[in-house]
C-alpha cells in the first residue's frame, strides 16, 4: 500500500512540476488566470490534448506541455471567443469561464510542427528583446510548435570558433554579418555586410539566446540549432591552408567559402564548432544545415562526401541528433542526401503551397521521387521580404495538406511548417496552418473561417463574416498554380518607372482577384467598425484591411497617370499624379493608428539594443538598409535586391515612398513640357533617407476607429 502511496505522490509531483509552464503561460496571459484551470499531464504515445470540466473548472489535458497549451488555446478560440495573437498575447478571462460539457478530444500523428525560416530571424526579429521572445514563444507553445529554428547567438559562436583558429577580431567582423543580415550569412549567401559588430552585441546575443533556449525546453520544445555545414571565411584557403571550393556570388555579394570534406581538417573544425556551441546552448537533437543554398555552385565537390562529413560531424556530436535541410530550388541536392540513412534526416518542404517538392506532379520544382527515404514537413512560405499585405491560399493550404497526406509520399510526412520569410501578417493564415495537424479529415474552409472570427473578435457579426467571406475568395485565394513570392505588392512602395507593376525583383505577381472585392470587403468592415471599438484583433484587421483597399486604390489611380503621360494630357496627368500623392499621405495616417504598422517601430526596436549613440546608430542603419536598398549599390540595382524587403508602414511611406514617387512625377512633368531632364538616380535618393536618423513614433493613436473612418470617407466617398 505504502509504494502505491508513493508511486501515486510521485505520479503527481511530476505532474505539477510538468505542468508549470503551462500555468506559467497562464498567469502571463492573465493573472490570476491559472486558479480557473486544472492542467493534467498524462504520459501517452499519442500525441493529444483533451478539453473537461471537473466542477466549476476547466481540464486541460495533455501528453507534454506543447499538446496542453495547444488544447488551451483551442480552448480559448472555441469556448471563451479570446483568440490570441502575436500583437495581442494577453487577455482578460470571463469570471466564470464557458463549461466545457461534454469532453473534446484531439489527437494528431504528425510528430513534428515547425516554425521559421532563415530571414524570419533578418526581416522580422532582427532586434527584438526578451519580452518580445518571451511572447513569441508563449504563442508558439499555444500553436503546436515544437521544432523551431533557433539562431539566436549563433554569430558568438562563430566569433569564438574562429578566434580559437586565429582569426583576430577585425577579421572576424568582416566574416560576420550584421544585425540586420545573419540569415544570409548563415545560410552562406554572404559575408560581414551590416557589420561590423560591436563586442556587446555578441555578449547579448549569447545571454538572449540562453534565456530563449531554457524556456523552450522547459515546454519541450526541441530547438534546432545552425549546424556546421562546411562554411568557413572566404579567405580560409589562404589563412588556414583549407581546401576549398568557391560558391560564387550571391546577388553581388561574395559568399563564404566551402570546405571540402576531403581536407583532413574538416572533421577537426566541425567538432570545434559544436563544442562551443554545445558549451554555451548545450546540445540539441536537431541541427539545420543548407550547405550551396540559393545557386551556390558545387564546381569539384563531391556531394556524397560533403552530405557523408557534415552527417558525421554532426553524429560524433550527438548520436541521436537530426538533420533538417530546406527544400528550396536544387537544395538539398539529391546526390548530398540519396545514401544516408532513413531517420537520420528530415527535409522541409519551404514552399509547399505553391512549389511543392514532396512528389506533387503538378509542381513545377516537383522531385519524382520525393525526398526518398527522408522524413518530411509540409510547410507553408506565404511571405517574402516581411512585406505587408494581404495574401494567401486559403483552400489550397487545406487542399494540398490532406492531398499530400493521402497521398503515396504521405507514409513519410511527418508534420507541418511555418516558413515564411517574414512574420507578424496576415494571422488568419497562420491560424489555418497551425491547426491542420489536429484535423484529422479535410474540413470546409467557410465553416472554418465562421468559428476563426468569433474565436478572433470574441462575438458574431454576419457582416464581418460576410466580409471575411470575401475576401477568402478573393486575395486569400490566389490560384494553386501561382507561384508569386508573397503578396500582391503595393504600388505605393515600388521605385518608379514608366509601367510599374511588381515592386521587388522576383515577385512573379500576376492580377488574380477583383481589387473590388477587396474594396468591398473593407468596406464592409469600415460599416460595423463602431461596434468593435478597443477590440484590438479587430482593429489591427480593420486598419490591414483598408490599407489593402487604399492600395488597390493607388494601383488604380495610376493607371490613369500612364495612360494621361501617353496622351500628353498635363492636366489630367498632374490631377491623376497628386491625386496618387494623396493617397500615399493617406495610407501613412491610417497606419500610423497601429504601432503595427510604423517605421518607428522597427527602428526604435534597433536602436533600443544598443548601448552607446554609435551602437544604436549602427543597429539603425541595418534596420533602414534592409527595408530600402538592402545592399551596397552594386547589390540593390544589379543583383535585385533594392525593395525586396519594402514595408508599407507609416513613416517610410511619407518619408521615403512618397518623395521617391514626387520626384519622379516632376521628372515625367518636365518631359511633357519638352524638356530633357537627366534620369533621376534613384539609389542616391534612397541613400538619404537610409542614412538619416530622423526620429519616428510607434505608439498607439486612441481614436483608431474614428481615423479609419475619415479616411475612409476621403478617398473613396469623396
Amino acid at each position: 500500500m505504502k509504494i502505491i502511496s508513493w508511486i501515486c505522490l510521485l505520479f503527481i509531483s511530476l505532474t505539477v512540476e510538468a505542468a508549470s509552464p503551462v500555468k506559467a503561460l497562464l498567469e502571463r496571459i492573465d493573472k490570476g488566470a491559472s486558479n480557473k484551470f486544472i492542467i493534467e499531464q498524462v504520459g501517452s504515445d499519442i500525441e493529444f490534448f483533451e478539453l473537461d470540466q471537473k466542477g466549476d473548472k476547466v481540464v486541460i489535458r495533455g501528453n507534454n506541455p506543447v499538446s496542453i497549451a495547444t488544447g488551451l488555446n483551442w480552448y480559448l478560440k472555441y469556448y471563451a471567443g479570446i483568440h490570441l495573437s502575436w500583437n495581442g498575447m494577453q487577455a482578460k478571462l470571463p469570471e466564470n469561464l464557458p463549461a466545457v460539457s461534454h469532453k473534446e478530444r484531439h489527437e494528431t500523428n504528425m510528430k513534428y510542427r515547425y516554425d521559421f525560416n532563415y530571414c524570419t530571424y533578418s526581416y522580422s526579429m532582427a532586434f527584438w528583446d526578451w519580452k518580445r521572445w518571451e511572447e513569441e514563444i508563449d504563442w508558439m507553445a499555444l500553436h503546436g510548435i515544437n521544432l523551431p529554428l533557433a539562431m539566436v547567438g549563433t554569430d558568438g559562436v562563430w566569433f569564438n570558433v574562429l578566434k580559437k583558429l586565429g582569426y583576430k577580431k577585425e577579421e572576424i567582423n568582416e566574416f560576420i554579418a550584421g544585425p540586420g543580415f545573419q540569415g544570409w550569412w548563415l545560410m552562406n549567401n554572404l559575408e560581414g555586410w551590416g557589420g561590423p559588430n560591436p563586442d556587446s552585441w555578441y555578449k547579448q546575443q549569447i545571454a538572449l539566446q540562453q534565456r530563449i533556449v531554457k524556456r523552450m525546453r522547459e515546454y519541450g520544445i526541441k530547438p534546432v540549432f545552425p549546424g556546421y555545414s562546411g562554411m568557413v571565411p572566404h579567405n580560409a584557403k589562404e589563412k588556414l591552408k583549407l581546401n576549398v571550393s568557391d560558391p560564387g556570388l550571391w546577388c553581388g555579394y561574395r559568399r563564404p567559402a566551402f570546405l571540402l570534406p576531403t581536407d583532413p581538417r574538416f572533421q577537426e573544425i566541425a567538432s570545434l564548432y559544436y563544442k562551443e556551441l554545445n558549451r554555451l546552448y548545450g546540445k540539441a537533437d536537431f541541427y539545420s544545415m543548407d550547405p550551396f543554398h540559393e545557386g551556390g555552385s558545387v564546381a569539384g565537390v563531391d556531394l556524397d562526401a560533403a552530405g557523408k562529413a557534415i552527417m558525421q560531424a554532426m553524429k560524433k556530436n550527438n548520436p541521436e541528433a537530426i538533420w533538417i535541410a530546406q527544400a528550396w530550388q536544387t537544395n538539398p541536392h539529391p546526390q548530398m542526401i540519396e545514401n544516408m540513412k532513413a531517420g537520420d534526416m528530415i527535409v522541409l518542404d519551404l514552399f509547399a503551397e505553391s512549389r511543392p517538392q514532396w512528389g506533387d506532379p503538378e509542381s513545377t520544382w516537383c522531385r519524382k521521387n520525393g525526398f526518398g527515404q527522408h522524413d518530411w514537413i509540409y510547410c507553408m512560405l506565404l511571405n517574402y521580404g516581411g512585406n505587408v499585405g494581404l495574401h494567401g491560399k486559403m483552400s489550397h493550404v487545406i487542399d494540398g495538406f490532406y492531398r499530400a497526406k493521402e497521398s503515396l509520399f504521405g507514409k513519410t510526412l511527418r508534420g507541418v511548417g511555418m516558413t515564411m520569410e517574414g512574420s507578424e501578417n496576415n494571422p488568419v493564415m497562420f491560424e489555418l496552418l497551425t491547426e491542420l495537424p489536429w484535423r484529422p479529415e479535410r474540413f470546409d474552409k467557410d465553416e472554418w473561417l465562421k468559428s476563426y472570427t468569433i474565436a478572433r473578435y470574441g462575438k458574431i457579426n454576419s457582416t464581418v463574416q460576410d466580409a471575411w467571406t470575401l475576401l477568402s475568395n478573393s486575395i486569400y485565394n490566389c490560384p494553386p498554380e501561382s507561384t508569386q513570392q508573397g503578396t500582391h505588392e503595393s504600388l505605393f512602395c515600388a521605385r518608379p518607372s514608366d509601367h510599374p507593376y511588381q515592386v521587388s525583383s522576383w515577385s512573379e505577381m500576376s492580377d488574380y482577384y477583383d481589387p473590388n472585392d477587396v474594396i468591398r470587403a473593407a468596406s464592409m468592415m469600415v460599416s460595423v467598425a463602431d461596434q468593435f471599438i478597443g477590440n484590438n484583433n479587430f482593429e489591427y484587421d480593420l486598419v490591414d484591411i483598408v490599407r489593402q483597399a487604399i492600395a488597390e486604390k493607388g494601383r488604380l489611380v495610376e493607371k490613369v497617370v500612364e495612360a494621361a503621360f501617353a496622351s500628353g494630357d498635363k492636366t489630367l496627368y498632374n490631377a491623376a499624379a497628386n491625386k496618387f500623392l494623396q493617397l500615399i499621405l493617406f495610407q501613412d495616417e491610417l497606419l500610423g493608428t497601429r504601432s503595427e504598422f510604423t517605421v518607428g517601430n522597427w527602428i526604435n526596436q534597433a536602436r533600443s539594443l544598443g548601448n552607446t549613440p554609435e551602437e544604436k546608430e549602427l543597429y539603425e542603419w541595418n534596420a533602414r538598409v534592409q527595408i530600402t536598398t538592402w545592399g551596397n549599390r552594386n547589390a540593390a540595382n544589379k543583383g535585385g535586391l533594392r525593395d525586396y524587403a519594402h514595408k508599407e508602414w507609416n513613416g517610410i511611406l511619407k518619408d521615403f515612398y512618397y518623395v521617391r514617387w514626387k520626384s519622379w512625377f516632376d521628372y515625367q512633368n518636365q518631359i511633357l513640357r519638352g524638356e530633357s531632364p537627366d534620369m533621376i538616380d534613384f539609389y542616391a535618393l534612397e541613400e538619404i533617407w537610409v542614412k538619416d536618423t530622423q526620429t519616428y513614433n510607434s505608439f498607439f493613436k486612441e481614436d483608431c476607429v474614428a481615423t479609419v473612418k475619415k479616411i475612409w470617407t476621403e478617398v473613396f466617398l469623396q
